[in-house]
């Protein structure tokens, strides 16, 4: 029988928790069960064991993301590339198990994940459109900002930027030069 207040929902934001902790690789069914109180064959009673886990886990955070770009970028019209990449490395420094969670591509049998991922690219594409991309150009400008933010991302989880200058104010310099290059005559 589960315990009394554990359930899918707790056992995930528990799991969140570690993850952000000790990173999403770490996250262990063992550890997760200790910092619930519980043992850990209780946590079967959820979910069917740690890939589970784990794809469940990704699916949270690619919401938890998506509602998070979306509150950024509703209202941002012009500035809507720009809202919503400050946001996404927002959600990337204060949630980095969670984003690292939501690093791999869903395989074809996750629905769940592939319906999550396919909400963000969407979000992505509309936060473009007012660029004038047709929809390929589109999936391409969606594919450049996404490496760039993964890349500042992982650079930055490293410390590879030593340099005394505002990693901040590099960041927008960065996609700031290529938003300028996505709006029409830019691109020429």
């Amino acid at each position: 029988m589960p315990r009394i207040g554990l359930d899918r929902g707790s056992l995930l934001a528990a799991a969140a928790e570690l993850a952000d902790e000790r990173g999403f690789e770490a996250l262990a069914l063992n550890t997760l069960a200790q910092k619930l109180g519980v043992r850990s064959p209780s946590l079967y009673n959820h979910v069917s064991g740690l890939p589970e886990l784990r794809r469940l886990l990704a699916v949270r955070a690619l919401e938890r993301l998506a509602e998070t770009l979306e509150a950024a970028v509703s209202g941002a019209e012009e500035d809507a590339a720009l809202a919503f990449s400050l946001a996404y490395l927002a959600f990337a420094r204060a949630h980095p198990g969670q984003y690292e969670a939501i690093q791999r591509a869903p395989e074809p049998d996750e629905a769940d994940l592939q319906a999550a991922a396919g909400r963000l690219v969407r979000l992505m594409v509309r936060s473009l459109s007012g660029y004038g991309l047709t929809d390929d150009e589109a999936i391409h400008a969606v594919r450049g900002i996404r490496s760039l933010l993964h890349g500042f991302v992982s650079l930055e989880r490293l410390g590879a930027f030593g340099m005394p200058q505002d990693r901040d104010a590099s960041f927008r310099f960065m996609l700031e030069a290529y938003v300028r290059g996505l709006r029409p005559g830019g691109r020429d």
